[in-house]
C-alpha cells in the first residue's frame, strides 16, 4: 500500500491531479453485507440470500451498491494521512457509477487521486476520483468522484 502524508489539508492545494495512493485489498464477506443490509434496511434477497442467490442472475450474493460507495472515506483516509486536522467531512457526492457488481467474497480496494482542491471559508474542499477495483477484474466496481472538506 502506498501512502500520502501532508501536515496540513492546505497541502492538497499542491497535489491536484496526483495520485494519492492504492489501499490494501478488503474482502467482501457475507457477514459485511448483512450488517450493511441491517443498517440500510435494504434487504433484497441477492444480497442476504445466498441460496437464492446462487440461482439468480450473478451465481451469488452481491454487495449492495452503497456499501461499496460507503467505504470511500475508509479507502481516501488509509491512502491520505492529514496530520494537522481539526477534522475531515464528508461533503457530498459529484458522479457515481457502478460497472460491476462485487460478488460475496470478493475483493476491494480503492485508488484514490486528488481531482481538485479549493480553499473554502470552512476549510479546504477536496474532490477525489475513487476507483474501487475488484480483484481478478478487469471492470471497477465503482467510479465516483467524493468531495470532502478539510479543516
Amino acid at each position: 500500500m502506498n501512502r500520502t502524508h501532508i501536515t496540513a489539508p492546505t497541502e492538497l492545494l499542491d497535489l491536484v491531479g496526483r495520485p494519492l495512493g492504492a489501499s490494501t485489498w478488503l474482502d467482501i464477506t457475507q457477514d459485511r453485507v448483512n450488517m450493511f443490509a441491517e443498517a440500510t434496511g435494504d434487504r433484497q434477497w441477492i444480497h442476504v440470500d445466498p441460496v437464492r442467490a446462487a440461482a439468480g442472475p450473478f451465481g451469488g450474493p452481491i454487495a449492495h451498491g452503497y456499501l461499496t460507495l460507503a467505504l470511500a472515506p475508509m479507502f481516501i483516509a488509509e491512502v491520505l494521512v492529514v496530520e494537522h486536522l481539526a477534522a475531515a467531512l464528508n461533503y457530498g457526492l459529484n458522479k457515481v457509477r457502478f460497472p460491476a457488481p462485487v460478488p460475496v467474497g470478493g475483493q476491494l480496494r480503492g485508488v484514490v487521486t486528488l481531482k481538485a482542491a479549493d480553499v473554502r471559508p470552512t476549510g479546504i474542499e477536496a474532490v477525489f476520483t475513487v476507483v474501487f477495483e475488484l480483484a481478478g477484474s478487469d471492470r471497477p466496481a465503482c467510479v465516483a468522484e467524493f468531495v470532502a472538506l478539510y479543516r
